[in-house]
């Protein structure tokens, strides 16, 4: 086979409409369908990151329900947390805050 006959055999095969139709097919499926390749790939990552979003939410509600029963068992956990998180205080009672350095914002 010579190298005209080769080409002319290439040519032969992209003129066909059968290629030409399952070609379009193809770039249209992957592309412009409602269920697109590059649609999938979208939600499967969205999928991928609720899932981490899970699991740090499930670390979250574990540490607050070891801390839920350490409240149970002791009383005076309830007053510190008070006071440090929202800073409330006895009567005759003055509050301090202090403030690391790093912690404060810079303008």
């Amino acid at each position: 086979m010579s190298e005209e006959t080769t080409k002319m055999k290439w040519y032969n095969y992209l003129l066909n409409k059968y290629f030409i139709v399952g070609l379009a097919f193809v770039v249209w499926m992957v592309f412009f369908d409602q269920n697109s390749y590059l649609l999938h790939k979208d939600l499967d990552d969205d999928i991928v990151n609720l899932r981490e979003e899970r699991a740090y939410f499930k670390a979250e509600i574990e540490k607050e329900q070891n801390h839920l029963d350490r409240m149970e068992k002791d009383p005076r956990e309830y007053e510190r947390l008070a006071r440090e998180k929202y800073l409330m205080k006895k009567e005759n009672e003055d509050i301090f805050v202090i403030e690391k350095k790093d912690s404060l914002e810079y303008e």
